[in-house]
């Protein structure tokens, strides 16, 4: 069995926490942008794709700040995927920060995924 790799990309974003959280803390903000469909009872959240649904479970979540999942389908306890909302102090500047798994030979396709999912959340808040 291969060992997945975490990796963080950084993704500076103009709106605001509390608005940019709605789009990875709920269904609705999910279906938007990241998956077809999303539809949530408590903490397991269904995405669906081109009619196959994938389910995660919210391990943690902080409004406006960050929400961490965890496919079921995937067995090793430690590997999860996470947006997490920062601002820099100074600037107030706001970037999400995305954590995620990949093999290591995956890892710049997943982050290639990435930054097109991104892409479309910031043409979906006009960012």
């Amino acid at each position: 069995m291969s060992t997945k790799i975490k990796f963080e990309i950084e993704f500076p974003i103009h709106a605001s926490p509390h608005m940019l959280y709605q789009y990875f803390g709920t269904p609705s903000g999910l279906s938007e942008w990241f998956a077809d469909n999303v539809n949530s009872r408590g903490e397991l959240y269904t995405f669906i794709w081109d009619g196959s649904e994938e389910q995660a479970r919210v391990l943690q979540e902080r409004p406006d700040e960050k929400i961490k999942f965890k496919w079921l389908e995937d067995g090793d306890e430690k590997i999860f995927f996470e947006f997490r909302i920062e601002v820099d102090e100074i600037t107030k500047d706001v970037s999400l920060i995305v954590t995620d798994f990949a093999e290591e030979d995956e890892i710049e396709e997943s982050k290639m995924f990435w930054e097109n999912q991104i892409e479309e959340l910031k043409h979906t808040i006009g960012a």
